[in-house]
């Protein structure tokens, strides 16, 4: 985990995230409590638990982003989850442990491809001396003739040189790999409705473990035996355990799961119907955000040190309207603003991925220059906010759908256009005006 302290933290999220300064403070304190956490020597360690947070707004406002760029700040393995996913007593859905067994495999991939790049080096040099065996097969000299020894050797090197400068690259060999038993297809149903996701990952396993790995022959290039060789050796050359060791000590100690959709399990307290489906989503919920052991193929979870930050926007219920012990776990509660027009003019603009940019770099592959004046940018953010206002708010996503209506005949005629194009707020009102003005089609287009 990176060392950031809180306003680095926040100075970082800055670049991808407009405005919303509470949660990115939180999260900020919420990440950094994580490594202060891991200084911590003594048994108390182990009572520190996370601040879970619960962000509260309206679509678009950048909750998820924030989560996903607090992740990538930390180098931590990230899964994000729809709360209304999740099984319950009756009703068929996902079950709950399957974001952890998630989170491991995204944990084991991760850690997975650290180790490799240790080994790459290596492994690339006996990727090209297996390939090389295939390419020249050396006879085995005679032990006693020392001239016939080096004339090979003197032969080898220089085809060596000619493999590493390229000269072989199309020319095709033949290569053993190894090859991964067929999945069993087998999906095993709890008794409640729930699909078990791991017991079909165990029977895989256990059936690999059985019919071994298998070695077939295949055809192919020099250089893409190269990749294929490589990965395999690192393969070889990686410690599997210690690899599923530090993979399942990320998760326990720097594992972040996003809950999206809070606020669709909360109800009230009538407890009927589709509340009873909700209670249960969050009484399933509980023990995991608790802290509980969770099997996963890669070995046992230990879930009470992950971070879980969920959101939703309340619009219909509020935190409260959660089960009191689901409440207590997300002790930090954050509430994000809607986005101002001023806001939109910034996310067009000032973020490293801000929409404008991604569309000049789009038109840049068809050697298009596309600029956008300065009377553009506000008046495509003062039009995205009135669709807001008078249809359902969406926050930032409204801009996707404004900039596609305006670039969509560019976009389509592109490349067969003016190399270097402007669009003024001229352009953006004949593009908008019509459409912005009538509510009907303002619903259905933006």
């Amino acid at each position: 985990m990176k060392e950031l302290t809180p306003k680095e933290i926040v100075k970082e999220l800055d670049k991808f995230v407009i405005g919303q300064d509470k949660a990115k403070r939180s999260v900020a304190i919420a990440l950094r409590n994580r490594w202060r956490r891991q200084q911590v020597k003594d048994k108390l360690k182990d009572e520190i638990l996370p601040n879970n947070i619960i962000m509260i707004g309206p679509t678009g406002v950048g909750k998820t982003e924030i989560a996903r760029r607090l992740a990538n700040l930390s180098h931590a393995p990230f899964i994000k989850v729809e709360a209304t996913k999740f099984t319950e007593v009756g009703y068929v859905g996902r079950d709950v442990e399957s974001m952890i067994r998630d989170l491991t495999r995204i944990a084991h991939h991760i850690v997975e491809q650290e180790y490799e790049s240790r080994v790459w080096d290596d492994a690339k040099n006996m990727a090209e001396d297996r390939i090389l065996n295939k390419l020249f097969p050396v006879p085995e000299p005679e032990t006693s003739n020392e001239q016939e020894k080096e004339r090979i050797e003197k032969t080898r090197n220089k085809l060596r040189k000619m493999f590493k400068d390229g000269k072989f690259e199309d020319k095709y060999i033949e290569i053993e790999v190894s090859q991964q038993p067929p999945s069993s297809g087998i999906s095993v149903m709890g008794p409640i409705g729930g699909d078990m996701e791991g017991a079909g990952d165990f029977l895989n396993d256990a059936m690999s473990s059985l019919m071994g790995k298998k070695k077939k022959k295949q055809k192919t290039k020099v250089k893409d035996a190269r990749r294929i060789l490589t990965q395999e050796e690192a393969q070889k050359l990686i410690d599997k355990s210690e690899v599923n060791q530090e993979a399942l000590n990320r998760v326990e100690n720097n594992g972040i799961v996003f809950l999206d959709e809070i606020d669709k399990i909360a109800s009230d307290e009538s407890g009927r119907g589709a509340d009873v489906s909700r209670q249960g989503v969050q009484r399933d919920l509980l023990p995991i955000v608790e802290g509980s052991t969770v099997n996963t193929k890669h070995g046992m979870v230990k879930t009470e040190h992950i971070l879980f930050i969920a959101a939703g926007s309340f619009s219909k219920t509020k935190p409260s309207d959660l089960i009191p012990e689901l409440q207590g776990r997300f002790p930090i509660r954050v509430e994000l603003n809607s986005l101002s027009t001023n806001d939109f003019v910034q996310i067009l603009t000032h973020p490293q991925n801000a929409l404008i940019k991604q569309y000049q770099a789009l038109l840049k592959a068809e050697k298009i220059d596309l600029t956008f004046t300065k009377g553009a940018i506000q008046t495509i953010a003062e039009k995205s906010t009135e669709v807001n206002t008078k249809t359902e708010n969406i926050g930032a996503r409204r801009l996707h759908t404004v900039l596609t209506q305006i670039l969509d005949h560019l976009m389509f005629n592109a490349p067969d256009v003016d190399k270097k194009i402007t669009i003024n707020d001229k352009k953006v009102h004949s593009s908008l005006d019509k459409i912005v003005l009538d509510e009907d089609l303002s619903r259905y287009i933006l």
